[in-house]
């Protein structure tokens, strides 16, 4: 389990095939020696398998068709910013949300526009396109995860979900290197998932947790 506290980033090496599936391999100088082969890493917000690499300072993992269809991993060009986060141990504190680190589907990224320009360091604000699959689990104040990154959902306009962004969040992750039209992978808050599935047709999740079930 993760919690969407994203640890460091890294940068993507390569990408190739390999029989049945892709190999990623991913520069982490800040992750070396903190994790083993078979540990779980969160790469852009998807739970991969870290597997043997060339050099302490890399990972590589494999990429399995349903990751290569449902994420946004596979489309990544060599240098590009990935978001890394290593599971929460037993017990510790849970800093943002609830992430498993599967991710629902892909978002396209609307605008992320500095809301005080004069300000070297300032707050931003995001807007993200998300597929209508998604948007049911979705709620103003709720969480979301959004290239692994834990976010809270600032206001909900049909399939636009805005995010208040602060400047840590922004220099520490890899929002800085998009732009708009790019692609993120979101995965909506597994409570909302839960409440969904176990409500009446006729409620939404919306109403649901709005009225304290």
């Amino acid at each position: 389990m993760f919690t969407g506290l994203i640890a460091t980033t890294g940068t993507l090496v390569s990408i190739a095939p390999t029989d049945g599936a892709m190999r990623l391999l991913i520069s982490a100088p800040l992750l070396a020696d903190r994790w083993s082969v078979g540990d779980s890493i969160a790469v852009n917000g998807v739970c991969l398998t870290a597997l043997h690499a060339p050099d302490p300072d890399t990972f590589s993992a494999s990429l399995a068709t349903e990751t290569v269809e449902r994420t946004t991993l596979s489309h990544l060009a060599p240098g590009t910013l990935v978001n890394l986060e290593l599971p929460t141990p037993s017990g510790a504190p849970l800093g943002g949300h609830v992430v498993q680190g599967h991710v629902d589907a892909t978002g396209t990224l609307v605008s992320l526009v500095a809301l005080h320009p004069g300000i070297e360091i300032g707050d931003w604000r995001m807007t993200i396109e998300v597929p209508a699959s998604v948007t049911p689990y979705i709620v103003p104040q709720g969480s979301i995860t959004v290239d692994g990154i834990s976010l809270t959902v600032a206001r909900v306009e049909g399939q636009r979900v805005e995010i208040a962004i602060i400047p840590h969040t922004y220099q520490s992750t890899n929002l800085r290197s998009l732009v708009a039209g790019s692609a993120v992978n979101l995965e909506a808050d597994v409570l909302s998932k839960y409440v969904a599935r176990r409500a009446p047709s006729t409620l939404t999740v919306g109403y649901l947790l709005a009225n304290g079930y």
